[in-house]
């Protein structure tokens, strides 16, 4: 017997491609590409709405499900904001950087202290170098002064502790400086660091999504972990080097309100 499937269980997005593939090839060659194109307002829009729920900076090694896996949303790091807010469009980081690191290991940054020998989908993603390192061997790089809302921004904030955030669409008032959406230390916020620290990378996403094409899309909903799930249970420290090595937090400049880092902050920002 024939089911009808109600449209609202359906992807609308699905239903109306197949809807102009009825109406003429032309028509729908255009509205796939519209309807799959990366977009920055909405990379903005669902990075900023981490802000209140991702309150706590943990740089803990977690082993994670692969592909799309994730520490609760209360919970992350840095780099954690790019990814969650990635996925939302179907854009799996965790993946894409795996499966480059895979095929092309030794072009990727390896720290001694990391202590790796191959690839490992449960961190790789999550240090501030390796994206950098996907992002630039997949023509993302903007060289240019310009920070429009959705670029990605990477800084130096001190020898070897690197740091990412997403550009806003949001500008300060006075001085118009864009402001980021980024977790330094206490969770997800929005602020003005743009020119506090010294700019080691500039990059804006395709509107393909990736330089693969659609090869790593999926057509898919992310649902990020719910804020109040339990840790995994398989844990330790990003970083391997003893307590007593690990680098002090510098005092930053007047202009930035984020004047307190702890140790677990700056230690994983150096890929730990």
């Amino acid at each position: 017997m024939f089911h009808f499937i109600p449209v609202s269980r359906l992807n609308t997005r699905i239903v109306f491609l197949l809807l102009l593939a009825l109406a003429g090839a032309p028509a729908f060659a255009h509205a796939f590409a519209h309807a799959f194109a990366f977009s920055p307002e909405r990379f903005v829009s669902d990075a900023r709405s981490q802000i209140g729920k991702t309150l706590i900076y943990d740089p803990a090694y977690v082993k994670l499900a692969y592909p799309l896996g994730d520490v609760p949303l209360v919970r992350g790091v840095c780099t954690d904001v790019v990814i969650r807010a990635l996925r939302h469009q179907d854009i799996d980081l965790q993946r894409q950087v795996h499966e480059d690191m895979k095929k092309h290991f030794r072009r990727y940054p390896n720290q001694p202290r990391w202590g790796l020998s191959k690839p490992d989908p449960n961190i790789d993603h999550r240090r501030v170098p390796n994206l950098q390192r996907y992002f630039e061997r997949h023509g993302y790089a903007v060289d240019d002064e310009k920070y429009l809302p959705g670029d990605i921004v990477i800084w130096m904030l001190r020898p070897n502790v690197g740091h990412i955030g997403i550009v806003s669409d949001k500008k300060t008032f006075p001085g118009n400086r864009p402001l980021v959406i980024h977790n330094i230390g206490q969770g997800t916020q929005e602020t003005d660091i743009l020119f506090d620290y010294a700019i080691t990378g500039h990059y804006r996403i395709p509107p393909s999504g990736t330089a693969h094409g659609d090869e790593y899309r999926r057509i898919s909903t992310y649902n990020a972990p719910h804020a109040s799930s339990s840790s995994p249970t398989i844990r330790q420290e990003t970083s391997h080097e003893p307590p007593s090595s690990r680098p002090r937090p510098t005092r930053l400049r007047p202009r930035n309100r984020l004047r307190h880092h702890n140790q677990n902050t700056l230690r994983h920002r150096t890929g730990g």
